[in-house]
């Protein structure tokens, strides 16, 4: 037996911090899995047996021991295929052959003395891929499904939604977006290798997505993952809806390649609608290809495994004029720029690791992920090519993990590095024209050319320091697994938001005038600030976590994490003088003497709710987050489990909103009016703005944030219970959830009218945006309030893919009757006072009905088939119903189209030497061509019909090639 004491080099070096890891919980061990069982003859429990996992591939071998009462623990295996040996004093060694997936507890009980078994499975009950004694919600997407299921990309993520309650979707602009259930899409998280990938500044919930058509990680580099959407344990932080654990792949002892070039064209799919209605289809195309390369430095103790994939698009598009305008009513000089376009889109993703075994006990590993992006964006509708944006998305993650196994304890250290980087600019440099209908006809958008207006520029770096530890050998009425650990973070996030960053001149096509009536510019207060922020942000996480294994019929997961970020841009920002000045000065329109702020409490606003001194905010502190599970199994045979659970879990406010407070205050947008005859054409040039604007401290239209001093963190409750029951080859999962999603952020429009009311006396619609604050633009306060509720029947049923039996299939149902008190996505509510004048609504985000089928089918002359199959009920459609008048409309919502999809792919692998294969594959997306509209027309005689915008692909056809070795 080895000595118990650990001598790695983290531990020498760093005392302390070793010191604070035991003693405390934290981060997350949450790609590692767990063989635990019983070593036993008939004549009883064998004490002191050693048991011994080798990794097949790779070599890496663990050990431990059998306790008293014949009980052993293997925590901290990485996904893979393993020989456990057991071997007890005086009698022969006995072997068994087990494949462990990712985050996976596996109840494996052993008897020394027997004949060798080789087991093609994860679990005794003889099925592939179940974890049938756990809390958990969710599934796992296997590496077959990712190589051999049809995608339109290769966006590892598009697969989680085999997992009930979880949606993948593709926007109509090619970018991506994964949900979980109702909750925001910054309610996810994505572990890799046990390393978060949250985004603290923009949306998307993971670093990288907002807004991307690209790839958040090399599909080749994912050896397989796990969808969980409820009852997660207390290792997964910064999550509130689904999370997805992910393993990526290493080298082994023998050296492994592989080789791939995907390609789609325009002329290999159907028509879009607005090219059906054009008559032309735009030149497009889609490539995507990479290589990846593993094998061994030192056999049996280093290894090295390298991927790298690219992608080079040019993805259809189509401008077209707004307000039911056509071209004949755009100037003929910008005619040209209608129609159907092609935009431009690349991306290089490298990964690498290195993985090392310096002996039996210890494991190191390091990572290192770069991704960057270079793409064309705001090209489509009404915005021009010359209107567009140009966009850079970069990333760099670097990981070093250090693992320590000891008889009865593990230890796993970690230290990242993370940098991101994302930078939407104007493609042009200059005016930018808005042709619009005019301000007699509520000012609708026809198009836009000229310099576009986005510029920003949203980032975050820093460092990471976790530790996890587990005691293996605790034994109190029954079995005890104990996990603790401790996440310290340094993460520094910026804000850059100049908007709009070129002058944007309107122009009513309506009037046959060619001069601007209006003017839109941006610029910065000198001394005040230039539309930017920073903030060193400090992140504590601590968790402790209790896998009970009570009995053979009972296991319980009792769980606990807390966590806490300190956040100087919010928490030390003092609100500016002059602004407080400006909200004790008169309200203009309110009768003598009263001041606006007091304007603000007739309409219930307490105005000292958002003043901030820089003292008077404090960090949100009561981040506890039990998470709490069980699972019963009926007869002690993994075959009948009824399970369930309560958690809770917090998530982050972005930085992109709170920074607002900030950059809005520093870069004001001002508005000029020019009445007839008041134009001057040196308007257009920069030194003829520099008359109009006057004094860079000039307040007008300068919009006022304030941000609540109280502001909480959004989180979510969950509730579950469940059966899961092996039917023959099948694998079932019935269960109930109740999940409930409360402070999310939000800004209201703090403008009232002189006697604090929001709407004129006999209406219910109007917002009162000219009156806002003395001298100042709008007053915005953003606040915590927006609530999920959603009650959910989820159905699992999966026959597992044998090369033996040929086939496999997979399906997940889930009923959701979802509410909102918000649109789903909308964090801006100004059209009415306050979030209760919403009222609850069906989510127009989740259907009622939602299905995916996925199925892997072995055919004749060595063919391989997949099939994948997905349908989801008519989602709501939120729209402003002013049929009673102007100014008394409100919000509804009408039933949107239902969508469906049926992908197909067929493939066949040719073996060309000695372990050598080329591979041809045909992907059909979308077989029936069916239309699955994303949006539809809330106004106008055309009211309830499709805008022709496209939620995933019309019907395409992509080919696929490939070498392995």
């Amino acid at each position: 037996m080895r000595q118990a004491a650990p001598s790695c080099l983290f531990n020498q070096a760093l005392p302390t911090v070793t010191l604070l890891f035991i003693a405390l919980p934290a981060a997350a061990q949450v790609s590692s899995a767990i063989v635990r069982g019983t070593v036993a003859q008939a004549s009883g429990p064998v004490a002191g047996a050693t048991i011994t996992a080798r990794n097949t591939a790779t070599g890496q071998t663990l050990r431990t021991t059998s306790r008293s009462d014949g009980g052993y623990v293997l925590t901290g295996l990485p996904p893979g295929t393993y020989r456990i040996e057991v071997q007890a004093a005086g009698l022969p060694a006995s072997t068994r052959e087990v494949t462990l997936r990712v985050g996976q507890t596996l109840a494996l009980d052993l008897a020394p003395g027997t004949p060798t078994v080789a087991l093609q499975t994860v679990t005794v009950t003889g099925t592939r891929g179940v974890e049938s004694k756990s809390s958990e919600v969710g599934a796992y997407v296997s590496p077959r499904q990712m190589e051999r299921l049809p995608q339109v990309t290769r966006n590892f993520l598009a697969f989680a939604d085999l997992a009930p309650g979880v949606s993948f979707a593709t926007e109509a602009d090619g970018s991506t977006r994964l949900q979980g259930g109702a909750q925001n899409i910054n309610g996810v998280n994505v572990f890799i290798d046990g390393v978060s990938q949250k985004n603290y500044v923009t949306r998307g919930g993971i670093s990288g997505q907002d807004s991307s058509r690209g790839n958040p990680f090399p599909q080749s580099a994912i050896s397989e993952y796990k969808v969980l959407t409820q009852n997660y344990k207390a290792e997964f932080d910064e999550v509130t809806s689904a999370a997805i654990t992910a393993v990526t792949k290493s080298g082994t002892n023998e050296l492994q390649g592989d080789v791939f070039f995907d390609h789609t064209r325009g002329s290999w799919r159907a028509s879009t609608p607005a090219e059906a209605k054009a008559g032309e289809k735009v030149d497009s195309r889609q490539n995507q290809y990479g290589a990846s390369l593993g094998g061994p430095i030192v056999k049996d103790r280093l290894h090295y495994f390298i991927a790298y994939e690219g992608k080079d698009n040019r993805d259809p598009q189509t401008v077209v004029p707004g307000a039911g305008r056509s071209a004949e009513d755009i100037p003929a000089a910008y005619r040209h720029l209608l129609g159907p376009v092609s935009v431009p889109f690349k991306e290089d993703l490298l990964f690498l690791k290195l993985d090392a075994a310096l002996n039996d006990a210890q494991q190191l590993e390091f990572t290192l992920k770069y991704r960057d992006e270079r793409e064309t964006t705001n090209l489509k509708d009404q915005s021009t090519e010359p209107w567009s944006t140009q966009k850079d998305n970069d990333e760099t993650r670097i990981a070093l993990k250090h693992q320590y196994n000891a008889d009865t304890w593990v230890n796993e250290a970690r230290i990242t590095y993370e940098r991101t980087d994302w930078n939407p600019r104007p493609t042009t440099l200059g005016p930018g024209l808005r042709f619009t209908t005019g301000l007699t006809d509520a000012e609708k958008e026809v198009l836009n050319v000229g310099g576009g207006q986005d510029y920003q520029r949203k980032a975050q770096k820093g460092y990471a320091v976790q530790d996890d530890f587990t005691f293996t050998d605790l034994q109190w009425r029954g079995r005890h697994v104990v996990k603790m650990g401790v996440k310290v973070k340094s993460v520094e996030v910026d804000a850059v938001e100049r908007l709009p960053y070129n002058p944007q001149y309107y122009i009513d096509i309506t009037s046959g005038n060619p001069d601007p009536y209006k003017l839109r510019v941006g610029t910065a207060l000198e001394g005040v600030g230039d539309g930017s922020a920073h903030s060193r942000n400090t992140q504590i996480g601590l968790y402790v976590q209790d896998d009970w294994e009570v009995n053979r019929h009972l296991t319980l997961n009792l769980g606990l994490r807390y966590d806490y970020e300190r956040s100087p841009a919010y928490l030390d920002h003092e609100t500016p003088s002059d602004v407080i000045a400006a909200l004790n000065e008169q309200d203009p329109n309110a009768p003598a003497g009263q001041t606006y702020a007091q304007t603000l409490t007739n309409g219930g606003i307490d105005i000292n709710d958002y003043i901030s001194t820089g003292r008077n905010r404090k960090a949100f502190a009561k981040a506890w987050q039990p998470r709490l599970g069980f699972a019963y199994d009926l007869k002690a045979d993994q075959h009948s489990v009824v399970y369930g659970g309560y958690g809770r879990s917090y998530d982050r406010n972005i930085f992109d909103w709170l920074q607002l407070e900030h950059t809005k205050g520093t870069f004001p947008t001002r508005e000029f009016l020019f009445p007839d005859g008041t134009w001057k054409p040196e308007y257009y040039t920069p030194e003829g703005l520099v008359g109009l604007l006057g004094p860079a401290s000039n307040t007008q239209g300068r919009e006022v944030v304030l941000i609540n001093n109280k502001l909480k963190l959004p989180f979510s409750d969950q509730f579950s219970l469940g059966l899961r029951q092996v039917v023959g080859n099948w694998n079932t999962d019935v269960g109930l959830s109740h999940v409930r999603s409360k402070n999310g952020f939000a800004f209201l429009l703090g403008n009232r009218r002189p006697d604090g009311s929001f709407f004129a006396p006999g209406t219910t619609w109007g917002p009162p945006f000219g009156n806002g604050v003395p001298g100042y633009g709008s007053l915005i306060l953003g606040t915590s309030g927006l609530e999920t509720r959603t009650n959910s029947l989820f159905l699992q049923a999966q026959k597992p893919y044998t090369p033996t039996s040929g086939w496999g299939v997979t399906l997940a149902y889930t009923y959701a009757n979802a509410k909102e008190n918000r649109q789903f996505g909308e964090h801006y509510s100004l059209d009415y006072p306050s979030l209760a004048d919403y009222g609850w609504k069906q989510s127009s985000a989740v259907p009622k009905h939602r299905l995916v089928v996925a199925a892997l089918q072995d055919l004749p002359w060595g063919l391989e088939g997949s099939l994948r199959l997905s349908y989801a009920s008519g989602r709501p459609q939120y729209y402003t119903d002013c049929t009673a008048g102007a100014n008394q409309c409100s919000i509804e919502q009408f039933k949107r189209g239902s969508q469906r999809q049926v992908d197909v792919a067929l493939g066949k692998a040719f073996r060309v030497g000695a372990g050598a294969r080329v591979r041809v594959r045909a992907d059909v997306l979308n077989l029936f061509n069916r239309r699955n509209y994303k949006d539809y027309k809330t106004d106008g005689a055309e009211f309830g019909s499709p805008t022709g915008t496209l939620e995933g692909p019309p019907r395409t056809v992509k080919l696929s090639l490939g070498a392995s070795w």
